[in-house]
């Protein structure tokens, strides 16, 4: 998260997809309706792509029946085309067909429930890869086969891309975009510094900071277990399904951290970069040139490990 921000700053924020969203401004902002514009960017990333509410345009995609095209929001296609396109590159560890997952977990609007957990660890799941289709230049998509698409790893960085957006819109050059673990710099600091932004400890139980990363105009997404998790016995799951089972991740890396100029890539690479897991993933990393950094866990110590830009 960033750090605290000196008397000169203008802080906006407000709520959205169970968290709150913040803006840091390093300069003058003369438009009025600076925080109502924000607000509704990322009212209309909830609106679309929200597994919480029931008439959300992703939720009118999952129930509606199989071959039937759909008219979808511009912005929800190119999320979802998104999520496809780094489906295909990751060999399937970033998988938008796991809302059934989500859900039987507790980590959706349900509580937790052993006769759907089963049930998602025993489904036969269908990767969206195969059984979406999209058409953009009509505005629509259509299944092939039933889809509990979820869009949790993806859809907070999109909504910080839509802050950045938003940002530029109003002429400003120096601010910074969060939303819960992923940020994303307008350029510098007016003085010319990056933004300094902290990549947090996962177990020490406060909210020091592992290590600082520095952004011009990047953007930094962590996904983790120390945030949203459930405890089996003792074991720590995270909120991160794994696609393969159906099931939370197991003896995951405790957080990655990726970044790029897109926080939506960004924030479905960290999310497919834990699914890999602590070896698969930093020689993924290596090999495809993303930077990342992954925090792991031994012997009661935290080990970093990292990639590009983190090595």
């Amino acid at each position: 998260m960033p750090k605290t921000p000196t008397d000169t700053m203008l802080a906006l924020g407000g709520p959205t997809m169970g968290t709150r969203w913040s803006v840091l401004v390093d300069e003058p902002v003369a438009d009025p309706t600076a925080q109502s514009r924000f607000q509704a960017a990322v009212d209309e990333v909830d609106a679309q792509m929200s597994t919480w509410k029931p008439e959300s345009d992703l939720m009118r995609l999952n129930a509606a029946p199989l071959d039937v095209w759909v008219s979808l929001p511009d912005r929800l296609l190119s999320v979802l085309e998104a999520g496809l396109a780094i489906s295909c590159q990751t060999n399937g560890t970033f998988e938008m067909n796991v809302g059934d997952a989500v859900r039987a977990w507790g980590f959706g609007p349900d509580r937790i429930d052993l006769h759907a957990i089963r049930a998602a660890s025993a489904a036969q799941r269908v990767p969206a890869s195969t059984a979406l289709e999209l058409d953009q230049a009509n505005g629509r998509a259509r299944k092939s086969a039933p889809l509990a698409l979820d869009l949790s790893g993806i859809a907070k960085g999109h909504g910080v891309d839509r802050l950045a957006e938003t940002a530029r819109d109003l002429g400003l050059t120096h601010a910074l975009c969060t939303i819960d673990g992923e940020v994303r710099a307008i350029g510098s600091r007016r003085d010319g510094r990056p933004w300094a932004v902290g990549i947090q400890s996962p177990d020490d139980g406060t909210t020091d900071r592992h290590s600082i990363v520095e952004l011009d105009g990047l953007a930094v997404a962590t996904s983790g277990d120390y945030r949203h998790f459930v405890t089996v016995g003792t074991a720590r799951l995270s909120h991160t399904i794994d696609p393969r089972r159906g099931a939370p991740l197991v003896a995951a890396p405790a957080s990655v951290s990726v970044l790029s100029s897109s926080c939506m890539v960004a924030d479905a690479m960290a999310t497919a970069l834990m699914v890999m897991g602590d070896k698969k993933g930093p020689d993924f990393a290596k090999d495809h040139a993303i930077s990342a950094l992954f925090l792991l866990r031994s012997s009661g110590e935290t080990i970093a490990v990292g990639t590009g830009a983190f090595a």
